[in-house]
């Protein structure tokens, strides 16, 4: 029996010598970095050239050097609704403005205007500037776009809305800004009358980095009352200029000069009588000049009030040597000649196209 016992124990020893100490390996996950996500303004383009062409204007109507002249192209517009909804406005004409805006190396954005009471609708909650904003950049995303131009006319220090609309805009440039991919602009009033719509547009915008730039509406300064006065003229570009980089402080690394590409009329009514600047000069007017005598809207023989070649050579070079840009409402109301307004401004610019 002890002989059993000690072969036994003899076999146990000799087996477990055979072992090997294996030991079984751990399979380590792989290291996964994380995603960083910065909030910054996307390159400046230096100095912007922003064309606008809304959606009733048929894009092959407007020469191709056109786009060529701009480094930005606004479309307009898309719309905020009654339910705080965004409506684009003739989608197929957006894509045709894209594809150009692409073909040509400008920059393309989606500009969106509303009525002041669905502005106001839509930006009085959190829940709703947020679903807005989320609309928006599905948009500039299925449109291939590069970022939001805001023409909300006119945010007032009179109802809250001066709250409402600086809080958008900081949740929207936030989701432009996110890894600096798209650009987010606004329409600003002239600035002349200085008041509730002024006093809207809040110092922790205007001193910050939350919009990349403003286009300010230097013009529609008319007066269905009084006669002989020009809507847009010189003193008018200087007096905006002034109000918002001296007064109130918009770097002027940040600021576009609006022009525009038609005439008005002063003293009557404005419905019929304003006229695009390529039907003032079919009808007459000279390119050379600010005003012109013309017959429309059953009114015979008025004076009509406008940017010629040589205004706009001015505020061209009144822009470059102070601000950041000009703009031009809008594009497909310029002539496709000689004439051209907007051939003037880059030309005076030496810009190429």
């Amino acid at each position: 029996m002890r002989k059993y016992y000690a072969l036994a124990f003899a076999v146990f020893v000799i087996a477990s010598c055979g072992k090997k100490d294996v030991t079984t390996p751990t399979t380590q996950p792989p290291v996964v970095p994380p995603v960083t996500t910065t909030i910054a303004p996307p390159p400046s383009l230096g100095f912007y050239v922003v064309g606008y062409i809304p959606s009733y204007r048929d894009p092959a109507t407007i020469a191709d050097n056109k786009y060529k002249m701009c480094n930005v192209i606004n479309y307009a517009f898309a719309s905020v609704t009654s339910t705080g909804g965004l409506s684009v406005a003739v989608p197929a004409r957006l894509t045709a403005v894209q594809a150009k805006a692409k073909t040509y190396g400008a920059k393309i954005m989606i500009s969106v205007n509303g009525s002041i009471a669905d502005w106001k609708n839509m930006a009085a909650t959190p829940a709703g500037r947020t679903s807005f904003v989320k609309l928006l950049m599905n948009t500039v995303r299925t449109y291939s776009l590069d970022g939001v131009d805001i023409d909300w006319e006119y945010p007032s220090t009179s109802d809250g809305t001066d709250i409402t609309y600086t809080a958008l805009m900081k949740e929207l440039s936030d989701s432009c800004h996110t890894n600096a991919k798209y650009y987010v602009s606004t329409a600003l009033t002239s600035g002349k009358y200085v008041g509730a719509y002024t006093n809207a547009i809040r110092d922790e915008l205007l001193q910050s980095n939350y919009i990349d730039f403003y286009n300010i509406m230097a013009y529609d300064d008319f007066n269905t009352s009084v006669p002989y006065r020009q809507h847009s003229d010189y003193t008018l570009a200087q007096v905006c200029l002034n109000y918002w980089m001296n007064t109130r402080k918009i770097p002027s690394s940040r600021v576009v000069l609006g022009m525009p590409a038609y005439g008005r009329p002063s003293g009557i009514t404005q419905t019929g009588t304003v006229l695009t600047y390529a039907d003032i000069l079919s009808k007459g007017g000279s390119s050379q000049s600010d005003s012109a005598v013309v017959t429309a809207g059953g009114f015979t023989n008025y004076t009509i009030y406008y940017n010629g070649q040589f205004t706009i050579k001015k505020k061209a070079m009144l822009a470059k040597n102070s601000a950041a840009g000009i703009m031009l409402w809008e594009m497909g109301q310029d002539t496709n000649d000689a004439n051209s307004l907007w051939k003037a401004a880059c030309d005076t610019l030496g810009r190429a196209y």
